[in-house]
């Protein structure tokens, strides 16, 4: 199966991978330093090709930043 790919305004590579029918998720592709975002699926488009690029860079924007993970261990001492 086949991911739809797409180039963001910054230049970043992403692939859109439908997680569920309501839900996808931008994963960075090729050279892309970013995280993962999810975002909720179009309600009129369940099928990532045949949404425009505007369409996709629109639901990137709106996808909330991944969180800054913790850089220690909460279960050391």
């Amino acid at each position: 199966m086949s991911f739809r790919k797409f180039t963001d305004r910054d230049g970043h590579e992403w692939e859109i991978r439908p997680r569920t029918r309501s839900e996808w998720d931008f994963e960075p592709a090729g050279s892309n330093p970013g995280r993962t975002r999810s975002t909720p699926s179009p309600g009129y488009e369940k099928d990532p090709y045949e949404l425009s690029k505007e369409e996709l860079q629109q639901l990137l924007d709106r996808a909330p930043a991944p969180k800054a993970r913790q850089s220690k261990s909460p279960f050391l001492d």
